[in-house]
């Protein structure tokens, strides 16, 4: 592992030792995951940010998160495109060029050893240079990046059976001309509040209306239903996702009409099928929401081909960026 990725690291001569006799660093200061921050990759625990920095203190910050599995980044440059694009609309430059930010990105998990990971890169508005300036002109924005072990919004153990969910009666999605959901964002007050909903109520996840109670996402999450051979997905109120898109490409692939439209409640809870995407799980079905019971309490049959689908697009070479690791 190149010493210079732990240049100015308290415990520097630890991490070389440990490197020079041959140990699996991952299995000692990087098994919880790593960070990159400043230049420097370090254990995800000693990461930090200042705590006047106002992507803390005013949520000003945008991110993005990308899926490795089995050694490879799966679309990394659509995920690059989404979080330069969100930079752009928050105008957010953290003074780093797309090429750094992916060497950053792959440097880390290189480093981390996680074959299976959730990757995040993030810039944040940062601490004014000049205090107590509320001028956003004045911070200066930086760029940041963590791995962790693969995360899944709804456990493996579920999914294994079926998710259920409810729709929210107590909070409706923030209005996208308030907060653009296109711009991926920590704005997350609905979505928590929601979760106690489900949660308190029994079920494993929530599904946010807008002021017209109709379906938009979950937290983490987009949603479809699948009815008479359509598949039917909001383009409203909603994240753009990469997995969505994946799921709408291969729902195309396997014949299915895709429909982006508004999509009431009404229609939701008719449809046969109804599943959930995200980088977090990839294509997850929801056997239940609120009281009705979709395709008998098990994953349909379109849902289940949709899913491995996604899992052999994951493997495909023409959508990976492959990572050598260090260990």
């Amino acid at each position: 592992m190149p010493v210079h990725c732990f240049a100015g690291h308290p415990n520097l001569s630890r991490l070389c030792g440990l490197y020079a006799k041959g140990l699996t660093i991952l299995t000692d200061v990087f098994s919880e995951g790593a960070a990159w921050m400043r230049g420097r990759i370090i254990p995800i625990g000693e990461a930090c940010i200042p705590i006047t920095d106002w992507g803390l203190t005013h949520c000003d910050i945008t991110y993005d998160v990308v899926p490795v599995w089995k050694g490879g980044m799966f679309r990394l440059p659509a995920y690059l495109d989404r979080f330069e694009a969100s930079m752009a609309a928050l105008h957010l430059d953290p003074d780093m060029t797309r090429d750094a930010i992916q060497s950053a990105l792959i440097q880390m998990v290189a480093a981390s050893g996680l074959r299976n990971s959730y990757v995040a890169m993030v810039c944040s508005r940062g601490t004014p240079t000049i205090t107590g300036s509320r001028d956003p002109r004045h911070c200066r924005n930086h760029f940041y990046a963590w791995c962790v072990p693969y995360v899944q919004v709804i456990s493996p153990e579920v999914v294994a059976k079926g998710a259920s969910a409810c729709i929210a009666q107590t909070v409706q999605r923030i209005p996208d001309g308030s907060v653009d959901p296109i711009v991926k964002n920590y704005h997350w007050g609905d979505f928590t509040k929601g979760l106690f909903e489900a949660k308190d109520a029994g079920f494993e996840t929530v599904i946010l209306t807008d002021a017209d109670g109709n379906i938009t996402e979950g937290p983490g999450f987009n949603v479809f239903a699948i009815t008479h051979g359509q598949l039917l997905t909001s383009g409203h109120g909603v994240l753009s996702g990469i997995t969505r898109r994946t799921v709408l490409e291969i729902a195309t692939q396997l014949g299915l009409q895709v429909d982006i439209r508004p999509l009431p409640q009404t229609v939701l809870l008719d449809a046969d099928e109804v599943f959930i995407s995200s980088s977090a799980g990839g294509v997850i079905p929801i056997v239940k929401v609120n009281e009705t019971v979709f395709a008998g309490g098990v994953c349909g049959p379109a849902t289940q081909s949709i899913h491995q689908s996604y899992w052999d697009w994951m493997a495909a070479p023409a959508y990976r960026t492959d990572i050598i690791y260090n260990n």
